[in-house]
């Protein structure tokens, strides 16, 4: 069975950087696209970033632009999200999330159109 397993969250004074994992493993990966969720407490989950894993082209939203890369290792089915110059906010938990429609470009913003996650990992931005 395909699983998707993050890491690299943690503690984090703000402006500093974190570099997040997302690998795949236990089946074949092929996917579209993959994207990356950050969800704050009381919040939806916002894709902050994609990219089209045959591609390579990207999306960051504007929220993070300039500060968030998305990028990929296909041989190593492995996902990356290097975050920069981070802000204090309360806890997020970053996901990590397959698309699978080739029909529909590579951006979907709706979560409710990826059929498999990873288990979050977590940062926290202090002041």
């Amino acid at each position: 069975q395909l699983q998707l397993v993050e890491s690299g969250g943690g503690l984090v004074q703000a402006g500093g950087s974190l570099r997040l994992s997302c690998a795949a493993s236990g089946d074949t990966f092929s996917p579209y696209a993959l994207g990356w969720f950050r969800q704050t407490p009381g919040k939806e989950r916002e894709l902050v970033a994609a990219i089209s894993w045959i591609g390579g082209g990207t999306y960051d939203a504007d929220s993070v632009k300039g500060r968030f890369t998305i990028s990929r290792a296909s041989a190593k089915n492995t996902l990356y999200l290097q975050m920069n110059s981070l802000k204090p906010e309360v806890t997020a938990v970053n996901y990590c999330a397959e698309y699978l429609d080739m029909y529909s470009g590579y951006v979907c913003y709706d979560s409710e159109n990826y059929p498999l996650w990873g288990q979050g990992t977590q940062d926290a931005v202090s002041e």
